[in-house]
């Protein structure tokens, strides 16, 4: 397969993975492109949703297609952080280190508010440098990786909250959602034989992303529209409901978001759209609500509306051709 480098190669690459997955996931054609953006911006995932909706399942389907080797770990109270980073052992006169499960391309941290926060913090910085050190020496992962974890937000007896911390290490925080009525009677029809997921096949590579991830990086920012991701960053810290808001790593999300939003329809340039929709995956779980809005059940995507809503969104500008 040709390495995608035009923005019309990866917008036919795009489609070629979308379709492999909604083999598996029936109807969930923007919550897949959603994650792709994020695996094009070098980022991590967090989905948020009631059980059974198909976490786990986009997180198989997306490694399967995309040629990753894709390992999962069911957090629980009791799992160590060498269980997930790896552990040295004594063999033969010497210490050898022994790679955890956070050494491949997908890892599915499942239940993550179920581990405890020194668990939970094993994983911060795989996610933020590519590497883990143990015993003082650093093991560096090999690239495309990333990390998609799942929490429930209805259960709460045997949890732990994920700090701010954590919670900024990761690039979105998606919501599958349950699906529409015909989109369920297709789902039943599609798995009550075999599972397709035993059988999806790669229609991508590894080296493919990593190609997708360069091209992506080069999709035109316009200073308007750098000023205007900054507004909206600077606009959370400054809403009154909001007790701590989000800080510039958000605005580097955002533009690496939008950037692969842009690349995905096949475009050289970011449109303020592109920055319209990543804003609400990007921005609300970063954002720290006070005690008065949590009281008045006003949840942080309905800040990140007002916000959206409270700055001017700049005129769409197309880079001059050379």
């Amino acid at each position: 397969m040709t390495e995608p480098a035009q923005p019309s190669d990866l917008q036919a690459w795009a489609e070629r993975l979308e379709s492999n997955v909604a083999r598996v996931l029936v109807g969930k054609q923007q919550v897949t492109r959603l994650a792709l953006a994020a695996a094009l911006a070098g980022g991590h995932l967090l989905l948020e949703d009631a059980p059974g909706t198909g976490k786990t399942m986009l997180a198989r389907a997306l490694a399967a297609s995309l040629g990753l080797v894709f390992k999962r770990v069911q957090f629980t109270p009791d799992l160590l952080p060498s269980d997930v980073t790896g552990v040295s052992v004594y063999r033969g006169g010497e210490f050898s280190f022994v790679p955890g499960p956070i050494f491949t391309g997908i890892l599915l941290a499942d239940e993550i508010n179920r581990a405890t926060p020194k668990t939970q913090s094993a994983l911060l910085e795989a996610m933020g440098e590519g590497q883990v050190t143990e015993s003082g020496v650093t093991h560096r992962l090999e690239q495309p990786f990333f990390v998609m974890a799942t929490q429930n937000p209805v259960e709460h007896e045997g949890t732990y909250r994920l700090p701010e911390a954590q919670l900024d290490r990761f690039l979105m925080r998606l919501s599958v959602g349950y699906p529409a009525l015909e989109e369920e009677v297709a789902l039943l029809a599609r798995l009550q034989g075999v599972h397709p997921i035993g059988t999806l096949e790669a229609v991508g590579t590894p080296q493919e992303l990593l190609a997708a991830q360069a091209a992506a990086r080069r999709i035109y920012v316009d200073e308007e529209v750098r000023r205007y991701i900054a507004r909206l960053t600077a606009a959370t810290r400054a809403h009154p409901q909001v007790l701590l808001g989000a800080g510039p790593r958000a605005s580097l999300a955002m533009q690496g978001i939008a950037q692969a939003l842009a690349a995905l329809a096949g475009r050289t340039y970011v449109l303020p759209d592109d920055v319209k929709t990543a804003a609400p995956f990007v921005l609300a779980h970063r954002l720290s609500l006070g005690t008065e809005a949590r009281l008045l059940g006003i949840r942080d995507v309905q800040v990140v509306g007002e916000v959206l809503a409270s700055v001017p969104v700049p005129a769409e500008t197309v880079p001059a051709r050379p």
